[in-house]
């Protein structure tokens, strides 16, 4: 069965740490450009960040700038979302997402396989 699976969210406080891993079963990321994604309460869900398949380029939405960086390990079939100076506002549940290219770029659109979502809660 082919499936995304999201890691790593929880409670932290304002300025606070994070770690998302997105692990894949019964297919390889090798040929896959990874994104993450979060829909909080009551909003559409954005993108957030994405990598290309090679990991050698990587886009980030204006709001998390600075503060997030998403890394990928082939070896272990993983990709990662560090989350520094994490806001209130960064609440939401995280998806990650996979879309088969070989490009080197990364979309938010035509996704082929979805995780179910981890929730990370920024509050004091």
């Amino acid at each position: 069965q082919l499936q995304l699976v999201e890691s790593g969210g929880g409670l932290v406080q304002p300025g606070g740490s994070l770690r998302l891993s997105c692990a894949a079963s019964g297919f390889t990321l090798d040929y896959y450009a990874i994104g993450w994604f979060r829909q909080a309460p009551g909003k559409e869900r954005e993108g957030v960040s994405c990598i290309s398949s090679s990991g050698g380029s990587t886009n980030y939405a204006d709001s998390v700038k600075g503060r997030f960086t998403i890394s990928r390990d082939n070896a272990k079939n993983t990709v990662y979302l560090q989350m520094n100076s994490l806001k209130p506002e960064d609440t939401a549940v995280y998806y990650c997402a996979a879309q088969f290219h070989g490009q080197e770029t990364c979309y938010y659109y035509g996704m082929d396989y979805w995780g179910k979502g981890t929730l990370v809660t920024v509050s004091s």
